[in-house]
């Protein structure tokens, strides 16, 4: 079971969703279920690398937060030379799957999302700067770009807009963590926007991502890439969770607020990928 806990299987199924998104709107009517199954498996080993790598940099940190201190390492369960064979056999396969599946253009865009993810993020900034949010954000839009490229073999306009879309929708879903979870974050002295200015000053920002979010989810269908359908369910996703944005500047319970606007932030992604496999 620790060697399952310490990939955080939440976290991949996550990102395999968006993973899912982007290869839809790249297909195209052009569907191969075999190559779907592969990227998404290349994808799940190396997202799983950098949450093992993440465990073992953030093992220090992790025993001080709540939601965190009941992993494996922080509870003595795994060494951390294991875990890091572990995910330097995870990162290597998933390497493997993708090369020998898709494109070396894809497989590069993976990398550059591990390296964001573990390097960029996790050593560099987390612990030190408030933009540490954005730079995770980066690494986090690549899946949905994966899954694209593996289809079309391509970076075009489809590429950008579906990094865009995941990036935006990160902000504020990160933030409303951040707030929900701001004993944590203090506890910790994580460097997160609501403790770097304020939750008054985060509810804004925000305000702004939201907005950000909502023109990024409907330029699929401005481009042609999506039809009318997928426009629809986007602007009321969208306009959704502006709302409920704007709720909270006059929210009386953060927290309450906060888990709202993260638990429809699931929904709404979600929702929007499945939504990027219907052409009408």
């Amino acid at each position: 079971m620790k060697f399952v806990s310490i990939v955080k299987p939440g976290i991949i199924f996550g990102n395999i969703v968006t993973v899912c998104g982007g290869f839809f709107l790249g297909s195209q009517g052009l569907f191969s279920f075999p190559l779907l199954l592969e990227t998404l498996l290349g994808m799940a080993l190396i997202i799983a690398c950098g949450c093992v790598l993440n465990n073992i940099i953030d093992i220090d940190i992790d025993s001080l937060m709540e939601r965190t201190k009941h992993r494996p390492l922080v509870k003595g369960l795994m060494s951390k030379t294991t875990a890091f064979i572990y995910a330097i056999i995870l990162g290597i396969l998933g390497f493997l799957v993708l090369i020998y599946t898709t494109n070396w253009l894809t497989t590069g865009i993976a990398f550059v999302g591990l390296f964001f993810y573990v390097v960029v993020y996790s050593l560099a900034l987390k612990r030190k700067s408030s933009w540490g949010t954005a730079v995770g954000g980066i690494s986090g839009a690549v899946p949905p770009v994966v899954g694209y490229c593996a289809v079309t073999g391509s970076f075009d306009a489809g590429a950008i807009i579906l990094f865009l879309i995941l990036f935006f929708w990160q902000m504020p879903h990160f933030y409303a963590i951040g707030i929900y979870r701001l004993s944590d974050y203090t506890a910790a002295s994580i460097p997160i926007l609501p403790i770097k200015k304020n939750i008054p000053y985060t509810k804004i920002v925000m305000l702004f991502y939201t907005l950000a979010f909502t023109i990024a989810a409907i330029s699929p269908s401005l481009f042609g890439y999506t039809g009318y359908a997928y426009f629809i369910v986007a602007l009321i996703l969208g306009c959704t969770w502006f709302y409920y944005g704007w709720q909270g500047l006059k929210a009386t319970n953060d927290k309450i607020w906060a888990r709202k606007m993260f638990l429809f932030s699931i929904i709404n992604i979600t929702v929007l990928c499945i939504m990027m496999a219907v052409k009408i």
